[in-house]
């Protein structure tokens, strides 16, 4: 698996990105990729995602310079900005992970795992995506699985994160339920390195992936930096 620490890139520069890395994961010229990254302000709309799900109006998003964008990903309406640590993987499901119920799990896993490294107890909700904590929902989870079982999208950790931003939005669609980041559950400041560090172990541990030798993905941004 590479693991590319890509740096902060707009939301539609990360779907060409992704897009290109399906195609080839999908032709067996490259081997499974995690992306690492953050965007600036943006939401991103779902395949399921209600249009009142949007609070605010075009001149207020303007205002907070705050993109809109459809996604072909899974899942309802969430937004992304600076202080959020996205995760997409490029990863073929076969032979043996061919189960979308299962393959969510496992992210969540993942991010579980990633925060109690940070001594912070965090949950699934039944009958809901994502990672929970007593102060709100910490972590949102949607992916994209196109023929052939490649998967593409995947999660988004606020740690940072200004939180007002969700305001904006109904987040996830679940309305009456807080979000929370990794820093408000701490109240102090943590290095978005070392919690991508945490992520890459759990996520080579859950999947049985072995971390390979990195260099710049497919057009990759100018700057990208590797892991």
């Amino acid at each position: 698996m590479e693991v590319f620490r890509v740096g902060r890139i707009g939301y539609r520069e990360g779907l060409s990105l992704q897009a290109e890395l399906v195609e080839r994961r999908r032709a067996g010229s490259i081997s499974d990729h995690l992306l690492l990254l953050e965007h600036p302000h943006v939401i991103s709309l779902g395949t399921s995602a209600g249009a009142d799900h949007v609070l605010a109006d075009a001149p207020t998003l303007d205002a907070l310079g705050v993109e809109l964008h459809e996604s072909p990903r899974g899942g309802d309406v969430t937004y992304h900005g600076p202080g959020q640590l996205v995760g997409y993987a490029v990863l073929d499901l076969k032979p043996d992970r061919q189960d979308l119920h299962r393959y969510l799990r496992d992210l969540e896993e993942v991010l579980i795992r990633t925060l109690t490294a940070f001594a912070v107890e965090a949950r699934r909700e039944p009958g809901l995506t994502g990672v929970w904590t007593k102060g709100g929902k910490v972590a949102a989870i949607g992916v994209r699985v196109s023929s052939g079982w490649i998967t593409s999208h995947g999660f988004a950790l606020n740690i940072s994160t200004d939180l007002s931003y969700f305001r904006t939005i109904v987040p996830c669609g679940i309305e009456g339920r807080p979000v929370t980041s990794l820093e408000a559950l701490l109240g102090r400041t943590v290095e978005q390195n070392a919690v991508a560090d945490e992520v890459v172990r759990h996520f080579a541990d859950v999947f049985g992936r072995e971390p390979g030798a990195r260099q710049p993905p497919p057009s990759a941004p100018s700057g990208a930096a590797n892991s």
